[in-house]
């Protein structure tokens, strides 16, 4: 006599409805991302619910570009913000955003101060100069 037991169920086969609906699952999507010299518009199918994060790593975007570091790009869908774990919908254009160079609060407050040393800017307000303001 034999102290081990096998398992003999066999799992029920899929119905055509669960497999049709199994197929019906996967959403089409577009992964994008751009240098100055190279874009990329990569069109994949994924599975409904799949994360930002996982269409980029499937597209493989990051094979084609170097500079793409997940932990550091921000990432958009339709030129929203997004977080890689945002659940993604059919018809999606996933956009890698390459990081800033330039602050750009810092760039205007240079611009505004080199108008104001050329003269083109009011010393006082900060606004255009007005030719027919009173000179003191």
């Amino acid at each position: 006599m034999s102290d081990t037991t096998t398992n003999t169920e066999i799992p029920p086969e899929m119905s055509s409805d669960e497999m049709t609906s199994e197929i019906d699952t996967l959403i089409a999507i577009e992964v994008v991302y751009g240098v100055p010299d190279k874009q990329k518009i990569l069109a994949i199918t994924m599975k409904e619910h799949s994360t930002v994060e996982q269409a980029i790593i499937e597209s493989g975007m990051m094979a084609l570009f170097d500079d793409i570091d997940l932990a550091k790009n921000k990432v958009g869908i339709w030129n929203r913000a997004a977080r890689l774990t945002d659940k993604l919908e059919e018809g999606d254009r996933i956009e890698i955003y390459r990081p800033l160079l330039a602050d750009p609060k810092e760039v205007r407050k240079r611009r505004a101060e080199k108008a104001k040393l050329e003269g083109r800017a009011d010393k006082v307000t900060g606004g255009r100069v007005n030719k027919l303001r009173k000179k003191d």
